[in-house]
């Protein structure tokens, strides 16, 4: 029997991958969209800076949006993750989804999302997602005027420090161990009064996920009611690189217009871009590239039924904008 066609195979069904098999299926396209369940937001209570949405809880948002979905009968979701794809020699790709099971597809769209680096600090675990936060678009409001520790070494602590001024005034970095900053840096926290402490983090203390102290090694209590942290975040998928994409310098896949990658047929969307890692650009990100996807699939069936030639189409990896900017500056 023949392994069905699909027009798309979406990896991740964040906010990303939602929002672009929502366009698809009104686009009358066959999606299946395939998901392992392990959403960044896996310890958030609510979802932030989502027009409409803010404040819902995540998880309430992800059955609404495939509640929505349920409508498109092109649109099919599976609980399963999408382990493997090639590109064959006719331009298609051919998805292992699961250990054994094999679709076929004309084009694949990843938006698998990152996994976040918790601090390795005793305690974090029963705070992270209520007092202790890596995104402060997504909660500086919540905590706005309270004492607040910033966690993060080198120039991610720095960073992290300055940008959480929008929201407090009483900010204290925590580098646990030698800071390494450099002396201007140390010069711009002192006058924007962030003290900076060195000390090793023993454990964190506070009570029904409510930060409370900051203890350190030597004995040491900071009194804080939330923590931010800036760690590493890794992608929770290999897709790309076996599939042979471009990485751009910072670490997230190089795409251009509509997020197209540099391997054609192969659209991403999300957090694996690594741009700015908000719900709602997320969710814009998966438009984008569902839009580029559409408008392929749609050129690509028009040549053949118009020559009798089947030739992929996919949109350039440097986007239009950025070439007549560098032309205007030439």
């Amino acid at each position: 029997m023949a392994v069905k066609l699909w027009d798309v195979v979406i990896a991740g069904a964040g906010p990303a991958g939602l929002s672009a098999a929502l366009v698809l299926g009104r686009a009358r396209r066959t999606v299946l969209l395939c998901d392992t369940g392990t959403p960044r937001s896996w310890a958030s209570k609510e979802m932030h800076g989502f027009l409409t949405r803010d404040g819902i809880a995540p998880a309430e948002f992800r059955r609404l949006a495939r509640q929505e979905l349920s409508r498109y009968p092109g649109v099919e979701f599976r609980a399963v993750e999408v382990t493997a794809a090639t590109r064959t020699g006719n331009g298609y790709f051919s998805v292992t989804i699961g250990k054994r099971s094999h679709v076929r597809s004309r084009k694949l769209l990843i938006a698998t999302g990152v996994f976040d680096h918790l601090p390795k600090l005793e305690g974090i675990e029963q705070f992270f997602g209520t007092s202790v936060f890596q995104c402060p678009y997504c909660d500086g409001w919540e905590m706005r005027d309270a004492p607040i520790a910033v966690y993060g070494k080198r120039r991610r602590g720095f960073e992290m420090a300055r940008a959480m001024t929008a929201w407090s005034n009483d900010i204290v970095l925590c580098t646990d161990g030698t800071a390494r900053l450099s002396g201007t840096e140390k010069t711009h926290l002192q006058r924007n009064e962030i003290a900076v402490v060195e000390e090793r983090i023993e454990r964190l203390e506070g009570a029904r996920g409510k930060l409370r102290e900051i203890i350190f090694r030597g004995g040491r209590r900071l009194k804080r009611s939330a923590l931010f942290f800036d760690t590493p975040c890794s992608s929770q998928s290999q897709l790309a690189q076996a599939l042979g994409c471009q990485f751009a310098r910072h670490g997230g896949i190089k795409c251009g217009q509509h997020e197209a990658t540099s391997v054609p047929g192969v659209f991403v969307a999300g957090n694996i871009i690594k741009d700015v890692q908000l719900v709602i650009v997320a969710a814009a990100e998966g438009t984008r590239a569902a839009f580029g996807i559409n408008r392929a699939l749609t050129r690509e069936d028009f040549e053949r039924r118009a020559t009798g030639s089947r030739r992929i189409q996919h949109p350039s990896l440097e986007d239009p904008g950025m070439q007549r900017r560098r032309r205007k500056h030439a």
